[in-house]
């Protein structure tokens, strides 16, 4: 009996299964991916927000400070203004100051070289009445009152003159200190604001990554989902070739040696015997027959009453179909031979339509049963499980069996 078929049918079956369900796992995996990358675009997302808003925060800083650097200008071209003015000023009172301050020194010389005390103490006297005394002493203190508030108006102009440049140094210092602060916080900004659009410019990189990443798990998965649409696809014509190779092989056991060895007489030969023995052999899916026509075997009662107990396709299962009189338990199709004997059956070397056919090539073998003969070397048989045919029919025409497969022995019905 052989089993090989069978055992490469029930592997490609648990393959094409294992198939399916790695295809599965592999959807679900790239489920699982493409939601982590969602989940990161999404994380993505919230730190392009967040970071955009610090971004324009810190752009509404940098705009603050320029304004308020403006606006410092503005006043510092405004104190430079007043300090034009007041220089002006200072220096047009300089100019009175330093007149006054010659013709009061003038005055002092001239009093110290001419007498000019003397002359007025002798004004006085000289008087020619006291009421002209009084006038010119009046007229005297009139000078000199006049030098003294001219005096006090120098020291008061020069002092207020002072603190106003003193405080319009201040001021435009002031300005300046400041002006420098913003300068250095300005570019501290900028300085920050350049990291965060860095930043942004990262974040945009690797969510593009990312996006990139998902679009490569989608088509993953639409591959994979293509895969598995195709494995089924594959294995639902599987089983559905396998249904139909199931209902074709039970349907050919609705036959009987008699038919089957009609089909092969009624075929015209293609070929002598000779002619058959020195060309190689090719599968044949109709029936030929011999020039010679084989006489039908006398129906024999089973020696089976327990059906056919063999794998439905197997060719045990096939020449137990043709030959009910075979035993059950036989084994493999290279041990017939060898079972039959022990059964108590005739077994030989020359072939005869309606004997069983048995062929020991070490391993599972095969048998077949004959149902035309020209020669030892030119038979025709019907069989199961041949080129991958599991329904019973001649797939063979007229072969040589002795070329076949291993040793062949024949077991007659007795």
């Amino acid at each position: 009996m052989k089993k090989k078929l069978l055992t490469t049918i029930l592997l490609s079956t648990v393959a094409l299964s294992q198939v399916a369900t790695v295809i599965n796992v592999t959807a679900d995996s790239t489920d699982d991916k493409i939601a982590a990358q969602n989940s990161k675009i999404d994380s993505l997302n919230a730190q392009q927000v967040s970071a955009q808003a610090q971004v324009d925060q810190i752009q509404a800083q940098v705009s603050e400070i320029k304004k308020q650097q403006e606006s410092l200008q503005a006043e510092n071209d405004r104190l430079n203004e007043e300090s034009a003015r007041l220089s002006a000023e200072i220096e047009e009172l300089s100019k009175n100051i330093v007149a006054r301050q010659e013709s009061l020194a003038n005055q002092a010389r001239s009093a110290q070289t001419t007498g000019t005390a003397t002359n007025y103490i002798n004004a006085i006297v000289s008087s020619g009445s006291i009421t002209e005394a009084i006038s010119r002493v009046s007229a005297m203190n009139e000078i000199a009152n006049a030098n003294n508030k001219m005096l006090e108006e120098q020291k008061r102009d020069k002092e207020a003159i002072d603190i106003k440049q003193k405080e319009n140094n201040d001021a435009i210092n002031t300005v300046i200190a400041n002006k420098q602060q913003l300068d250095d916080d300005a570019q501290t900004l900028s300085t920050k604001e350049a990291e965060l659009k860095a930043a942004q410019l990262s974040l945009a990189v690797e969510k593009s990554s990312a996006e990139n990443e998902k679009n490569a798990l989608l088509a993953e998965k639409a591959a994979a989902e293509k895969a598995a649409a195709e494995a089924a696809a594959a294995e639902a014509a599987y089983r559905a070739k396998q249904e139909a190779e199931r209902q074709a092989t039970v349907a050919s056991a609705n036959t009987s040696l008699q038919a089957q060895v009609q089909a092969a007489t009624q075929a015209p030969a293609t070929q002598t015997p000779a002619a058959q023995a020195s060309q190689p052999q090719a599968t044949v899916a109709t029936p030929a027959t011999n020039n010679t026509v084989a006489t039908t075997p006398v129906a024999r009662t089973s020696y089976s009453s327990a059906g056919n107990t063999y794998p439905v396709g197997q060719c045990t299962w096939g020449a137990k179909i043709l030959a009910p009189w075979a035993g059950n338990y036989w084994g493999n199709g290279g041990q017939w031979a060898a079972s039959a004997a022990a059964a108590g059956f005739r077994t030989g070397s020359q072939p005869q339509v309606g004997a069983i056919a048995c062929w020991n090539d070490g391993g599972y073998g095969h048998v077949a049963v004959v149902t035309a003969v020209q020669s030892t070397t030119s038979i025709q048989v019907s069989e199961a499980n041949y080129a991958g045919n599991q329904s019973i029919g001649n797939y063979r025409g007229w072969f040589n069996p002795t070329t076949a497969q291993g040793t062949v022995t024949y077991i007659y019905p007795n």
